[in-house]
């Protein structure tokens, strides 16, 4: 018997050592992911799609919190790494929103700033004891926020299994 997930044998480690992609890489497995998937979603929202009072621009202090938190950066790290370039970013006067998935699957993580605070929101709930949680929503102070590894750490958790699997699997 093979071991696995409903055996009460080890499974066998994995050997390797895990590497970043080139972007060549990654926009080719992009490219053969939407390819296979016959998607014709784009990653974008075309300008000419946007009501006239709607804004795809952060205000200026928001956008200042947003580059000196790193924020963006590292969301694009994740996206490229992890989800293969398919998650689509949108700017809006508060903040930057990332979706990815379709249909059931879809989730996303809403970066917005309030005053000086910088704060996560998802689609997918997690039971959370945090001290910075506050109903769901995760409230990083400057203090925090100027730290690229507490940010990294709280996008970390919630890429942890960025694709939706099944429980039962």
């Amino acid at each position: 018997m093979t071991s696995g997930p409903n055996n009460n044998q080890p499974r066998e480690k994995i050997v390797g050592q895990s590497r970043s992609l080139s972007d060549d890489e990654a926009q080719n497995i992009t490219e053969m992911i939407r390819e296979v998937q016959q998607s014709a979603r784009q990653l974008s929202i075309p300008s000419e799609d946007l009501d006239d009072q709607a804004t795809t621009a952060m205000r200026a202090e928001v956008a200042t919190v947003v580059a000196q938190s790193h924020v963006r950066d590292i969301l694009e790290r994740f996206n490229r790494n992890y989800l293969y370039g398919l998650g689509r970013f949108d700017e809006y006067d508060r903040g930057l929103l990332l979706k990815w998935g379709d249909g059931y699957s879809r989730k996303h993580i809403w970066i917005t700033v309030e005053g000086s605070n910088l704060i996560f929101e998802t689609s997918h709930e997690r039971t959370c004891s945090k001290p910075y949680c506050q109903g769901g929503r995760h409230i990083f102070t400057p203090e925090q926020w100027r730290d690229p590894r507490v940010i990294n750490e709280e996008l970390g958790e919630q890429f942890h299994r960025p694709i939706y699997e099944r429980s039962d699997d």
